[in-house]
């Protein structure tokens, strides 16, 4: 059912069994877990159900260090959440991601890539994605003009990637929670405070407001937060009440390694004869599986490399491409107009008799850097909840990855006899470690509540739950500690499944 929070008398005392904060990706991919049991579901949701002016201002906030978006244009804040602006890019992080890297500082996870596999598959259904099956063979069974670039044994590898239509989750879901006898969705109730009893090892109640003035009160036995990593992050800083330095924030983890996809041009591909590589094409709303360039977890241990894809781009089209740190601004009416003129751009698409030159975009996953964090501002929202400050910040790693990862893909080639790769400009030089203007990101926002079994290098633990508190668990990209090259809703969404399972044998005495 849908509660309007502002129709509701002020100060209302809401109980429930469950309380997820926050109805995006992960928020409603718990939700949906928990249809027709037996427990109460309190979905809270900040906006309403379409896009508002004075909701997205609510995210507002500043950024130093490598320029970035602006804070309220890279997170929708509304039911159904970023899902509404997705691309649908889906891909499953490989073995090697999970592992801890002796050349990547702060890499490791309590979890494997093992762990994981049964939920990527049950995550896919929640995102209209074809069969769970990423190897490239599969997918050139049924399309066998899905043809690899020539490459000497398997330094190279194609990471296929599929795409959703892409579900737009406050579209496709509205109705099935809505209409849930027990989950109980109240829009325009933004959570301000999470309060935690004396000693800070339980969770009490949220408070809610809203721009109409109205304050409620939200009890339950178990919280989720799935508000996004630069909310999940601000909001535990600012409960702050039982603990000085904010909820889970007893070892200053909470904000810090925050990660986003470097996202690049990087290098030009000169094939010795034309070619329409249809195994690494792109159209939207058409194509359902691609591959990228990817290096395999050998070569990136040799090599001491992050791990990153590169996709390929008509060098034509690509040229006329401006750079995304330049098309998203705060300026909607801008951004609009400039994604206009993007799609334009892309729609002049491939040739049918292929080309000889393509653009190599790289994504790459950022080291986990405790320098690169969210913070609280000393100006407040109009709810009174501090601005989050966000410092985006890289290490050498990232440039000498690029580098790496190109001069294995032209080395391979060249073996082969099959192209030529010609690195751009800024990274020619190898003790050059500065970034070109057109730097961008996927607006991907990963960790800043990192996950760690040893409370001193996480926040959460390998359930979610929140090091020291019985009853809190964060949901989403946040808990990631590595970026992986893949976009994240795929992971956060099985991620989410897999607490969703946790939290059924929690309520059920099992644990």
């Amino acid at each position: 059912m849908h509660i309007d929070a502002r129709k509701i008398d002020n100060n209302s005392i809401i109980e429930g069994d469950i309380c997820i904060v926050g109805s995006g990706a992960a928020g409603i991919s718990m939700a949906l877990e928990w249809l027709n049991t037996p427990y109460k579901v309190i979905l809270l949701e900040g906006g309403g159900f379409e896009y508002e002016k004075q909701m997205q201002d609510l995210y507002k906030g500043k950024t130093t260090g490598q320029k970035y978006y602006p804070l309220e244009s890279a997170r929708l804040h509304y039911f159904g959440g970023t899902t509404g602006h997705w691309s649908g890019f889906c891909s499953t992080f490989d073995p090697i991601d999970f592992k801890e890297r002796d050349w990547v500082p702060h890499s490791g996870w309590p979890l494997n890539r093992e762990d994981l596999d049964p939920y990527y598959a049950r995550a896919h259904k929640n995102l209209d994605l074809g069969p769970y099956e990423y190897d490239v063979k599969y997918w050139q069974k049924k399309d066998p003009e899905l043809k690899s670039l020539p490459f000497d044994g398997d330094a190279v590898f194609n990471k296929m990637w599929q795409f959703s239509p892409p579900t737009r989750f406050g579209t496709k879901y509205r109705d099935t929670i809505v209409k849930a006898p027990n989950i109980h969705l109240y829009t325009y109730a933004n959570v301000t405070e999470i309060t935690a009893n004396e000693n800070a090892s339980a969770i009490k109640e949220v408070t809610v407001k809203n721009l109409d003035g109205k304050q409620h009160t939200v009890r339950a036995k178990q919280f989720i937060v799935a508000c996004c990593s630069i909310q999940n992050a601000r909001l535990l800083l600012a409960s702050n009440k039982q603990a000085p330095k904010g909820l889970g924030n007893q070892n200053d983890n909470v904000g810090r390694y925050f990660m986003e996809h470097l996202e690049i041009k990087s290098a030009e591909l000169w094939l010795t004869r034309p070619d329409v590589l249809k195994l690494y094409h792109w159209e939207w709303e058409i194509t359902k599986a691609r591959a990228e360039l990817a290096i395999s977890e050998e070569m990136q241990r040799k090599h001491q490399l992050l791990n990153g894809t590169a996709s390929l781009i008509p060098l034509e089209v690509a040229r006329k491409q401006p750079a995304f740190i330049d098309i998203w601004t705060a300026d909607t009416a801008a951004t609009k107009r400039n994604m206009v003129k993007l799609d334009d751009i892309g729609k002049e698409g491939a040739k049918k008799e292929g080309h000889r030159a393509f653009q190599l975009f790289t994504r790459v996953e950022q080291a986990p850097n405790p320098n690169s964090r969210v913070t609280l501002d000393t100006e407040k929202d109009a709810l009174g909840v501090p601005r989050a400050t966000l410092h985006w910040e890289f290490t050498p790693l990232e440039k000498h990855s690029l580098r790496g990862i190109y001069k294995i893909i032209g080395e391979q080639l060249g073996i082969t006899g099959g192209g030529r790769v010609r690195l751009m400009d800024y990274l020619q030089d190898e003790n050059d470690n500065t970034w070109p203007s057109f730097t961008g990101g996927g607006w991907h926002h990963m960790g800043t509540t990192r996950m760690a079994e040893d409370p001193k290098k996480g926040v959460v633990d390998a359930n979610c739950k929140v090091h020291g508190i019985a009853n809190l668990y964060m949901a989403g990209a946040s808990c990631y500690a590595t970026a992986a090259a893949p976009n994240p809703t795929l992971t956060l969404t099985a991620l989410t499944i897999r607490l969703a399972d946790h939290l059924k044998e929690k309520v059920k005495g099992k644990l």
